[in-house]
């Protein structure tokens, strides 16, 4: 049996693959247009798949490796990009998260719950194959909602994905003032979709800062906007808005000076990738002396 804390960074690491396959399917026709984003899906699916066999999670494993088939087919096929589409794979998507977090739970991944949720995203995976064919084959596009889907009318969820999705498209036009006006415009009508909620209200406030703030780079603010305000909406639908705030890195955003980001190092949650991001911004005598710090800090 693994241990708890190559467990813990398994899931920590699958969180931060979910989050990318997230982003790249809020505007799914964009990013099959970018070779780099759709590898980067693929990728990640295959590493949850790889780790998830590694500690003999089958389900997880399974679950991965449809999607990993599947971004394949849009890695080496040019398709055309319809709403059935992307509702299959989010459904996909999210009976991955749901594995992760039932991991997470207290009870771990009991082989039940993980057999229950299999059963209940096979469906889906069985029309995304034979919509993928369809497509393949010269069939006609398909922008009627899925069953099973989320639905827009009612659902918080559903209707703060596709204004993030059009966010999404506007962090990637060029930076300028009328793009970040609409992105503004954006964070307010995201705040009325629960104005009761005095968390939401709070975090989609500062999120507005953080936009209308000329001094944040687009590169910078898309990644930290659109995951804190899509995990926002998943806890209000949980019944969970205690768990809704401001991250520290939105707050600095939103607060952020002329000449903040003058140097700067994205870092993801995964020590492969910080180091690569790390070295490419720091010369050798500035990496010793961050690696002293660091030991220095986990020897604490």
């Amino acid at each position: 049996m693994a241990s708890e804390e190559i467990v813990r960074f398994f899931i920590e690491e699958g969180k931060e693959h979910l989050n990318t396959l997230e982003n790249g399917l809020l505007d799914l026709p964009a990013t099959v247009q970018n070779p780099d984003e759709i590898d980067e899906m693929f990728r990640a699916a295959h590493s949850v798949k790889g780790g998830a066999a590694m500690l003999g999670y089958s389900s997880i494993q399974k679950v991965a490796h449809r999607l990993e088939d599947y971004f394949k087919v849009l890695k080496q096929d040019t398709l055309p990009i319809d709403r059935k589409l992307e509702s299959l794979f989010l459904q996909g998507v999210d009976s991955l998260r749901e594995l992760l977090e039932l991991l997470q739970s207290p009870f771990g991944l009991r082989d039940e719950d993980a057999d229950e949720v299999f059963s209940r995203v096979e469906p889906a995976f069985q029309q995304l194959e034979a919509h993928l064919k369809h497509l393949q084959a010269g069939g006609t596009p398909d922008d009627t909602p899925t069953a099973g889907a989320s639905q827009p009318s009612g659902n918080l969820q559903a209707e703060v994905t596709e204004l993030l999705r059009q966010m999404l498209t506007l962090f990637r036009q060029a930076e300028s003032s009328e793009t970040r006006q609409k992105l503004a415009v954006f964070c307010q009508h995201l705040q009325e979709l629960a104005s009761e909620s005095q968390a939401w209200k709070a975090l989609t406030e500062v999120a507005d800062r953080a936009v209308r703030n000329e001094h944040n780079p687009y590169r910078i603010l898309a990644p930290v906007v659109i995951v804190e305000l899509r995990e926002a909406s998943e806890a209000i639908a949980a019944g969970d808005e205690e768990a809704i705030s401001p991250s520290f890195s939105l707050q600095h955003l939103a607060e952020a000076e002329a000449g903040a980001w003058g140097h700067y190092a994205l870092i993801r949650q995964d020590p492969a990738a910080a180091v690569k991001a790390l070295t490419d911004v720091f010369e050798k005598p500035q990496l010793m002396k961050l690696a002293k710090m660091l030991y220095k800090v986990a020897q604490a």
